[in-house]
């Protein structure tokens, strides 16, 4: 197994493949103010095995297009939906988020939790933008500093795993040069860190190493993880998740 098949065999079985909950979810959706009042067509871009993409079509009246790279997420996505009877509402589709094969101004909301930074947050704001109709809505979630200044431990960390991170507001002009109107920001809180995330992988790690062989890629894996969680809970008030809102002008 390669690093990328070994990742996807210690995240398949996870509720979230990030950070991330439901109350945030709902806030989302509220802030953006979708239209209960008629039938939405909606594209989550970037799914995983669909926590987000199962809570919209529950919360709203929606055909919605899931979308990942990764066929054995989907196939968990459409497991998932139909337990909780809301696989009628929902389409997969597997490609790449840089080839999106749709229509122009075919959605009115274009959704994306913890996925964008795969293409950049800049790149994907403006490709999608051709999907949406005037006056739809992104609503994405994009790793940001919380303070303009960081410590360098965490700066260095940062500035080799995704040079685009960036203060919220960075991230909101970046949208405005883009044709998009913002209309509202919040960040995830710790919990969406740690009790929704990184526990419930670390009590995963044991079964991954053991169905692994304890093989030294495996082992090198849990230890990147590891690392990631010591210094998110070292320097949490530095940075998170935050939730964009923008509209299609």
């Amino acid at each position: 197994m390669n690093d990328f098949q070994l990742l996807i065999d210690l995240h398949l079985p996870a509720t979230r493949q990030g950070p991330g909950g439901e109350t945030e979810t709902r806030q989302a959706i509220a802030l953006a103010g979708l239209d209960r009042s008629r039938r939405l067509k909606i594209a989550d871009i970037g799914c995983g095995t669909g926590a987000s993409t199962i809570l919209l079509a529950k919360e709203l009246d929606a055909g919605i297009t899931a979308v990942d790279s990764l066929p054995e997420f989907l196939d968990e996505l459409q497991t998932r939906a139909k337990d909780h009877g809301v696989a009628e509402k929902i389409t997969t589709l597997s490609c790449s988020m840089e080839a999106l094969p749709f229509s122009d101004e075919e959605f009115d909301v274009i959704w994306s939790e913890g996925a964008i930074y795969n293409m950049g947050f800049e790149a994907g704001v403006a490709a999608w933008s051709r999907f949406l109709k005037p006056g739809g809505k992104l609503i994405i979630s994009e790793i940001t500093w919380l303070s303009e200044s960081r410590p360098p431990e965490l700066q260095s960390h940062w500035d080799e795993e995704y040079p685009e991170i960036n203060v919220a507001s960075a991230k909101i002009g970046t949208l405005e040069q883009h044709s998009y109107c913002p209309e509202a920001y919040f960040y995830l809180p710790t919990y969406c860190w740690i009790e929704n995330y990184y526990r419930p992988m670390q009590s995963r790690f044991d079964a991954f190493l053991e169905r692994q062989g304890w093989s030294d890629p495996a082992k090198a894996i849990v230890k990147a993880e590891q690392h990631e969680i010591a210094l998110y809970e070292k320097y949490r008030d530095y940075y998170s998740y935050g939730f964009y809102i923008a509209k299609k002008i």
